[in-house]
């Protein structure tokens, strides 16, 4: 049978190694003690034993200065998008903040916005004049003959021609181009501060949705902490006898409806922070930021006759129309000056022989049959088309502005309705009838149904709030700019 190694770990193997005992058999093994040469190697045993037993104690490895490589599962570095979203925390952000970051960072507006870089491009194009045109031939070269190939026969016998022309645009062609191209660049700045006004109404729209909700997830969560209260004190008056199995069931199935409001409220929330996210811009905010103003109202002076004095000239869709009658014009007068034929100038110099020669030569086309009467004739009509969409625009800027005012007079009206007294009115009756109901002197019946006129009054309020607010915004995007005083 075979007997065991009697092996231990490392480190008991190590330890016994430097044990005094062993160091002694050891040393005497490697030979005479007077040895220089045994001197030494004992020295340098004696140091790799005494860091076997340092290492074999537990003691940990000194650092070193490589670099680790990181294990498989190891984090990755985070981008610097994921860097910002982390590293600011919850973020709260106002409306005018949410504005100023929309107008930066959404995409769709930073590509209409490259239409005007765009436009500015095709302006470099339409100022560049036409380039000169190089010409050269020889003639009377002897391929076939390569022995008569000599500078004599070169000099003598074949001739070369070199030319330079140049066309001459009439009617000051460049000068129209470009006319027509800043006037389109005008158009397209304005169509894109439409498109931030747009953008604008859109996030002010996006932001009170967030505040509405906010505000009902608030109204939710009170309420339902109210009625756990109520929970509470009915199963204390069934316990003492006061109540009913029944009633304290139907109390206890009411509470339902509370819970489901508070997980409405909570999805609405965050569907409105993401879909706000959105257009802010995806990654100019982190994922757990949240808004923060005040839901309330805010009223409003002012009468629709100067809102819409106001919307015409501030209103860019109707700047954009009103330029769009000036580049009409400048692509009419375009139109004209290519029906001008240009000029085309050339000078050649002539060598035959020993006979040196500059020629001299211009050419124009007839204007007998093409004079560019289509395209003068379509750039005419353009002009009426866009005089007729400016007065489109103007009429549709003054219908906006007075709908957008009878829609916030409306909902003021019914704002003030709430605020005046119905408020106050179904908090009262909540109040007295669960007071009532808590100490016997009022039917379940009569509570329940106080408490749910006062959760329709409160959300239906909220809601009239909300519509109010919008139709603010509305107003504000109908005139043009947010500055309403």
């Amino acid at each position: 049978m075979r007997q065991p190694s009697g092996k231990g770990t490392p480190k008991s193997r190590v330890a016994a190694l430097a044990a005094p005992g062993t160091q002694s058999r050891f040393f005497a093994f490697l030979g005479d003690g007077d040895s220089m040469r045994a001197k030494c190697v004992r020295s340098v045993i004696l140091m790799l034993l005494l860091c076997l037993a340092r290492e074999a104690s537990g003691r940990p490895p000194a650092p070193q200065n490589t670099p680790q490589s990181s294990p498989p599962n190891a984090p990755q570095q985070a981008t610097p998008a994921q860097t910002l979203a982390q590293g600011q925390g919850s973020v709260k952000i106002s409306l005018d903040d949410a504005i100023q970051m929309a107008l930066q960072h959404n995409h769709n507006l930073l590509a209409a916005r490259s239409n005007i870089q765009q436009s500015q491009a095709e302006e470099i194009t339409a100022n560049l004049r036409p380039n000169p045109v190089l010409m050269g031939d020889s003639e009377y070269l002897p391929i076939f003959q390569p022995n008569q190939f000599t500078l004599n026969y070169l000099d003598n016998s074949a001739e070369f021609d070199l030319g330079l022309s140049y066309l001459f645009e009439r009617g000051r062609k460049r000068q129209h181009r470009l006319q027509a191209a800043q006037d389109a660049t005008a158009v397209t700045r304005s169509q894109v501060a439409d498109n931030e006004r747009s953008l604008t109404f859109d996030v002010a729209q996006l932001f009170t949705n967030v505040e509405q909700a906010e505000s009902t997830l608030e109204l939710a969560e009170d309420d339902l902490k109210g009625f756990q209260n109520t929970v509470d004190i009915s199963q204390a008056r069934y316990n003492a006898g006061d109540i009913s199995l029944d009633d304290l069931l139907k109390i206890k199935i009411q509470m339902l409806q509370f819970q489901t409001d508070v997980s409405q409220a909570r999805l609405a929330r965050v569907q409105g922070l993401s879909d706000l996210r959105q257009q802010l811009g995806y990654e100019s905010v982190p994922a757990d930021y949240d808004v923060e103003g005040s839901f309330d109202y805010q009223p409003l002076k002012g009468n629709a006759e100067d809102f819409q004095a106001k919307a015409l000239q501030d209103r860019p869709d109707l700047r954009a129309a009103q330029q769009g009658i000036t580049a009409a014009n400048s692509q009419y007068e375009l139109q004209k000056a290519i029906g001008k034929r240009d000029v085309t100038g050339q000078i050649d110099y002539s060598h035959i022989g020993d006979v040196n020669t500059v020629s001299l030569f211009g050419q124009i086309e007839l204007p007998i049959f093409t004079r560019n009467q289509g395209e003068i004739a379509r750039t005419r009509y353009a002009i009426d088309q866009a005089q007729e969409q400016e007065k489109f625009t103007n009429g549709q800027v003054l219908t906006d502005v007075r709908d957008a005012y009878e829609n916030l007079h409306t909902n003021d009206e019914i704002v003030t309705l709430y605020r005046t007294g119905y408020l106050d009115q179904a908090q009262q009756d909540r109040d007295i009838s669960q007071y009532a109901y808590q100490r016997g002197a009022a039917s379940l019946l009569d509570y329940l149904d106080a408490e749910r006129s006062y959760r329709a009054t409160q959300l239906a309020y909220r809601q009239a709030l909300a519509s109010y607010l919008l139709s603010l915004e509305q107003l504000r995007e109908a005139v043009g700019t947010r500055s309403l005083q």
